[in-house]
């Protein structure tokens, strides 16, 4: 297995962990401290619920899209997977940026190392690096 396939199975497993996180939030996990700037601390109010339920399923297709580029999965998407994977990094950039720059310090503790990997691992998949 090459260095793009594993990035791209660290892509899957930090965003499976997001992914998750945002479920949980839309379910009414009492977790805004650590979502959206943390101003809703507890469980988040229907529309901010509806919201994660939407982060949620855009970053399954982002799995999608690295998982394709990658050559770990769905084959056939792989001529959109080319540039659908720069979306994909931008993505992670703004993550890591409104991350950092988070009012609140528990979102900035976890969410920050998770969005480097993010960003790093879809950048290594995007780039094709076949080491």
């Amino acid at each position: 297995m090459d260095f793009t396939s594993w990035a791209g199975i660290a892509y899957g497993i930090a965003a499976i962990g997001v992914v998750a996180f945002q479920v949980a939030l839309a379910l009414g996990a009492p977790w805004g401290a650590y979502a959206m700037g943390g101003a809703i601390p507890g469980p988040f109010p229907a529309r901010l619920r509806v919201a994660a339920a939407v982060q949620a399923a855009l970053l399954a297709l982002t799995i999608a899209i690295v998982a394709s580029r990658a050559g770990l999965a769905l084959a056939t998407w792989s001529d959109a997977a080319g540039w659908l994977v720069w979306v994909v990094v931008a993505i992670a950039a703004l993550a890591l940026v409104l991350n950092s720059i988070s009012r609140s310090a528990g979102e900035r503790r976890i969410w920050v190392p998770i969005s480097i990997v993010l960003l790093a691992s879809s950048l290594v998949v995007a780039l094709d690096v076949r080491i």
